[in-house]
């Protein structure tokens, strides 16, 4: 009965030891440094694909995370709360658009410094936003146009 315990106390270490690797390497590839910067806030009329955890980015480069998201009660626009990196000082005329990774990319928050000279500080507001392009909508209006143009054309050769 000796033997088995110390086998299976082997195996159980050796699964802690592989359980605390993946931990740790997962910890280091997600980029996740704590909310050590400063906290914002952007209000979007949609804010359609962004999500609580999701990257805050300038230039590509991720800068910050996304930290709460809800509706204003009175506007009904969707309240982004997020933090930036401490080292990034933006300007208080920098904007703030959801963007695509790709076509089939997920959505994160994109913010495009502006050249004012004052700055944005600790729980300020990002006035100038922008919520994501409906690809949906796109297609429907280039659809539906080019439907209406084969019809006038068919319409005026009758």
């Amino acid at each position: 009965m000796e033997k088995g315990r110390t086998f299976e106390t082997i195996v159980g270490v050796f699964v802690l030891v592989i359980a605390i690797f993946f931990f740790n390497y997962v910890y280091t590839k997600s980029g996740w440094k704590g909310t050590d910067g400063y906290m914002l806030t952007a209000k979007f009329d949609k804010a359609d694909g962004l999500s609580e955890g999701g990257d805050v980015k300038i230039s590509g480069i991720k800068v910050g995370k996304i930290i709460e998201m809800k509706v204003d009660p009175d506007s009904f626009f969707a309240v982004v709360k997020f933090y930036v990196s401490k080292e990034l000082q933006l300007p208080k005329d920098s904007s703030a658009n959801v963007s695509s990774d790709g076509l089939f990319g997920g959505k994160y928050l994109s913010l495009v410094p502006g050249g004012d000279e004052e700055l944005l500080k600790e729980g300020d507001e990002i006035e100038n936003t922008s919520g994501p392009l409906n690809l949906e909508s796109l297609i429907g209006k280039f659809v539906f146009s080019q439907n209406k143009e084969n019809k006038t054309q068919s319409d005026s050769k009758d």
